[in-house]
């Protein structure tokens, strides 16, 4: 068992980072078992930027939740746009990692749903902040 007392700030961030994708991994793959339709997809959009926010925060340990936040739906806005390309398309039907990671078609209402995400990733993160 790791003593998180032990670890340095940067380094206990990360690893909570860590666990907070595997959270968000595994919440992901359980909305798509027991839902479908809209539910699964917009609460799946949403997921994805939250997977996004930890993994900012993986890389920047000591970013400020807003910063991560903003950094994450610009990144999940950005793919989304992207598939107005239609390069998306043609990379997820070569791979299936390309179809998880940049999906295949446009949909506007993503674009809140990824919002809606962002917010949730920024409210968590803030909230120890603001014990303190």
């Amino acid at each position: 068992m790791i003593d998180l007392r032990m670890l340095d700030g940067a380094a206990r961030t990360r690893l909570t980072a860590c666990g907070a994708a595997a959270v968000t991994v595994a919440a992901g793959l359980g909305v798509r078992a027991v839902t479908e339709g809209a539910v699964a997809e917009y609460a799946g959009d949403a997921l994805y930027t939250v997977l996004v926010y930890t993994l900012v925060v993986l890389v920047a340990p000591r970013i400020r939740p807003v910063t991560a936040a903003c950094v994450a739906l610009a990144i999940s806005c950005g793919v989304e746009l992207l598939q107005l390309t239609g390069v998306p398309a043609e990379l997820s039907r070569r791979t299936v990692v390309a179809r998880l990671v940049l999906g295949s078609t446009f949909n506007a209402p993503d674009l809140f749903w990824y919002a809606v995400g962002a917010a949730f990733g920024w409210l968590v993160h803030a909230a120890p902040r603001g014990r303190r």
